[in-house]
């Protein structure tokens, strides 16, 4: 019997556990179709294929869709095989016991016993659609297939609801390697569990399957933990800068920041008693300074106290273990929240960074650690734009403006409307999304997809994950002309790890020169406000 509602067959999970060439696959002409002027099919181009040795290095993960982001190891014997399977067991078992998962136990559960299987949240899912409705990525299929494993090895012996689901699943290498690949094929954005009219949230089981994988059998993307967390903690931060090289960087930054505003902006360093200790991504310095550079600015014409710390992940806000593992995001927040003690300031202030504002403001709370009050840089830019601190002329940002609300920092925090303030006030021609808010759609490059690009997987992350968000984008600046690059259109996007996915997107899809689209984030906007500089901030060439 298939769900009336979309046709799908519920036993159709058990599939994942039988070894077939390939589970799934993306079709071009199934994707979502794009608005024009990008409505032709040289948009819908097919994903790379993955070359023989991605194959013969993951052979079993290479069978899901074609595409590779994570890759579990192959076992090389039938005891490696066995081992590998009761490990997973464990880890299930684990998950669902609050000496293990104390954090997300209640919640996990609820979504386990509950989901009354009417699939209200596909149509929720900006994946799901993009792909042109492929089964294996609708919200509740990976949901599915662990709710049948949970009712057979950690809630076994009701008999009718194991008839009643069909629970014939099979519980192998085969199943595990792919279910593993799966659980990177989600942004996390939870725009499901928003919609979910009894509060299953499909995002949480996704982020307790990664978790499994990274405690109990050691296994996460290179780009998360050892590029990651690792050397966050190790080094000094997720781009492997060290502090000597990142207090380098900055002041360079300033020295430019300074040259084109036609002022002094010098960024304070380890100042005890600080009103406002800021943590940025640090990927910021690299990618785009000017992010940091126009924080300071605002900061210091604002008559702030603040401070940055030269301590190891003092200044760099990246939490990957968001992402994949509540451990791993504890020994970062930790890290941060005892520099602050430390250095006695007030409070933390997170820059643009959206995965720090959830890991930091929102997850932190929950595994305990020695917590420090924190604002995010988005209220305190609104109080301080509305105060009057700063000279302000709207009219220097005379062009096409539009929002896109980071996942984290939006729907999981709340915050909404004070960065709509700050744009109400200083971007004549801004204009919303449809939809926007909370109801808003991921960038695609979230859950760490954005610094994901091993294989052939950026080239899935930009046809299909970041898909739904181009659409928006296109129809957002739909009365502005597509066809050329001389009206300027800009995407202000409060948070680096949406600015990485935007970027990845705009360039493969030719937008900045075909249809004059960029993108960078708020205060940038607010410093090109100021009409007291020596020149504008926005240097439409160098974006």
């Amino acid at each position: 019997m298939s769900c009336q509602y979309c046709g799908i067959q519920p036993n159709s999970v058990n599939d994942i556990s039988k070894e077939s060439e390939q589970l799934a696959k993306v079709d071009p002409k199934d994707l979502m179709p794009l608005p024009a002027p990008y409505d032709g099919d040289e948009y819908r181009p097919s994903i790379a294929q993955l070359k023989d040795s991605s194959r013969e290095a993951h052979p079993a993960s290479a069978t899901l869709d074609g595409v590779l982001a994570a890759g579990a190891p192959e076992p090389k014997t039938k005891e490696e095989e066995d081992k590998i399977v009761q490990q997973f067991i464990s880890g299930l078992r684990k998950l669902f016991t609050k000496e293990n998962n104390w954090t997300f136990l209640q919640p996990l559960t609820l979504s386990m016993e509950h989901c009354a299987r009417c699939q209200t949240c596909v149509d929720n899912c900006p994946v799901y659609e993009a792909s042109g409705w492929n089964e294996i990525y609708r919200p509740t299929y990976r949901s599915e297939i662990l709710r049948r494993l949970y009712f057979k090895y950690v809630r076994p012996g009701n008999k009718l609801l194991t008839k009643f689901q069909n629970n014939d699943i099979e519980l192998n290498y085969t199943l595990i390697a792919r279910l593993y690949e799966l659980a990177y094929r989600c942004t996390l954005c939870r725009r499901c569990a928003q919609s979910c009219p009894v509060g299953v949230d499909n995002g949480l089981i996704t982020h307790d399957l990664r978790k499994l994988f990274s405690q109990e059998l050691g296994w996460a993307p290179k780009e998360l933990h050892e590029k990651g967390t690792v050397q966050q903690l190790t080094v000094g931060s997720s781009t492997g800068m060290n502090s000597v090289v990142v207090k380098d960087n900055i002041e360079f930054i300033d020295e430019d920041i300074s040259e084109r505003v036609g002022w002094e902006v010098k960024t304070p360093w380890d100042v005890e008693g600080a009103d406002v200790m800021l943590i940025e991504n640090a990927g910021e310095f690299l990618a785009w300074p000017e992010n940091h550079g126009c924080t300071a600015v605002i900061l210091n014409k604002a008559g702030i106290n603040w401070t940055m710390s030269s301590e190891i992940a003092g200044y760099d806000g990246v939490n990957y273990g968001l992402f994949y593992d509540d451990v791993q995001l504890a020994r970062v927040a930790t890290r941060h929240f005892q520099i602050a003690k430390d250095l006695g300031v007030k409070k933390i202030v997170m820059g643009e960074c959206g995965h720090e504002h959830k890991a930091l403001a929102t997850i932190a709370d929950r595994v305990g650690v020695d917590l420090a009050p924190r604002e995010s840089i988005l209220t305190l830019l609104a109080d301080i734009v509305k105060s009057g601190k700063l000279k302000l002329d709207p009219s220097r940002n005379d062009f096409a403006i539009t929002l896109h609300d980071p996942c984290n920092t939006v729907r999981n925090l709340g915050i909404v409307q004070p960065q709509r303030d700050v744009l109400k006030l200083i971007a004549p021609k801004f204009r919303e999304m449809t939809p926007h808010g909370i109801h808003n759609y991921c960038c695609g490059g979230g859950s760490g997809f954005a610094i994901m690009s091993g294989n052939n997987f950026e080239d899935w992350r930009n046809l299909v994950s970041s898909r739904k968000k181009f659409a928006q984008v296109l129809n957002a600046f739909g009365d502005e002309d597509l066809n050329t690059d001389e009206t300027k259109k800009y995407i202000c996007a409060p948070c680096s790890n949406c600015k990485g996915a935007l970027r990845d997107m705009l360039e493969f899809y030719g937008a900045k020169e075909k249809s004059g689209i960029y993108y960078g984030g708020l205060v940038e906007l607010v410093v090109n406000a100021m009409p007291d500089t020596a020149e504008p901030l926005l240097d439409w060439d160098m974006m």
